[in-house]
């Protein structure tokens, strides 16, 4: 077993140094290429053969996923019509380890002849596909993983690193933010996360469960167990303002204390620290404060209107849970 693990060991130090070498090689031909992509006015298409073009698809989708458009066009193809894909304005990313692919020259000519601009990822600057590009990067590698030196292993480490890269800083040049991010994942969980807005799950109007100070116990209850999110009301001043929140277990504790306490006030009972979260909020900045404070519930506000403390919905962690947003 020991040896396995060493021979694994191995694989790992080879095609980290890949990487690692890669910031060496480093150059103005990276600023170049980076320039050529910020610049593009269509769109990347990314091209490779075998197990380049499965690193070119993932490229491709980085690109795309990060403020690049991009796509995967498959060098195979592009003699059959998917030439036909390609137009003015767009930049070919294309990538090739010892850069004489065949199937790569009718995309290169085709770019050539419309005037496109040819960014290559290739191991042999000497190659013809790194002569024909505008900017060639060396990916170049020492030693491949495989221990027969057959197999792309560490080569396509750094051809992946050098794509991240080059989608990553050009990120980073746009101003690509988390919520430009989630446009373009709103299925998943991501997108669920920096989608979804503590206005667009809150309940509202006659749903909200609200009393005045002066508001006796047994209206509070009937007004509790009347509402669409239980366990709690919110107490509003004469401004419309929330100055407290009655909970059950405010109510418990009054019910151990009171002679009467169905005739005791709602000014009487509530607790006058309420937590509220901005209608404007990520729905997951209200499930944080939930478990910060360890409550249930939170009276939503809208810092924006002409009643900044005035409750305009309230949210419950069952309504954060079911739209899955952790």
């Amino acid at each position: 077993m020991g040896s396995l693990i060493g021979e694994a060991k191995r694989v790992f130090d080879i095609e980290a140094k890949s990487i690692l070498d890669l910031k060496e090689k480093l150059d103005e031909r990276f600023d170049k290429a980076l320039i050529l992509l910020l610049e593009c006015r269509g769109k990347v298409v990314v091209t490779g053969m075998g197990k380049s073009g499965q690193i070119a698809r993932k490229i491709a989708s980085t690109l795309s996923s990060t403020g690049t458009p991009a796509i995967y066009v498959s060098p195979a193809e592009t003699s059959h019509g998917d030439l036909g894909v390609i137009s003015g304005g767009d930049v070919i990313l294309a990538l090739s380890y010892r850069g004489e692919t065949d199937e790569m020259r009718d995309i290169v000519q085709f770019a050539k002849r419309k005037g496109l601009k040819i960014i290559s990822m290739t191991g042999n600057l000497s190659s013809s596909l790194a002569l024909a590009s505008d900017v060639a990067l060396d990916v170049s590698i020492k030693e491949e993983a495989c221990p027969l030196g057959l197999a792309p292993t560490a080569s396509t480490t750094a051809a992946l690193a050098m794509g991240d890269a080059l989608a990553v800083v050009a990120l980073s040049q746009r101003g690509f933010n988390s919520e430009d991010f989630a446009q373009f994942h709103p299925g998943g969980s991501l997108g669920r996360k920096l989608l979804t807005h503590v206005r667009d799950l809150m309940h509202s109007g006659s749903a909200l469960p609200i009393v005045t100070p002066d508001t006796k116990a047994k209206e509070v209850i009937s007004k509790m167990t009347a509402a669409e999110v239980r366990g709690v009301c919110g107490v509003v001043d004469q401004n419309g303002d929330l100055i407290g929140t009655i909970t059950d277990g405010d109510l418990r504790r009054r019910l151990e204390k009171s002679k009467n306490p169905l005739d005791d006030l709602a000014k009487d009972i509530m607790g006058t620290q309420p937590k509220t979260v901005e209608a404007s909020e990520l729905a997951e900045r209200a499930l944080f404060l939930m478990e910060q404070f360890a409550i249930q519930n939170l009276f939503v506000v809208d810092r924006n209107s002409s009643k900044p403390r005035a409750p305009v919905g309230m949210i419950h962690l069952q309504d954060l849970l079911k739209a899955r947003v952790r």
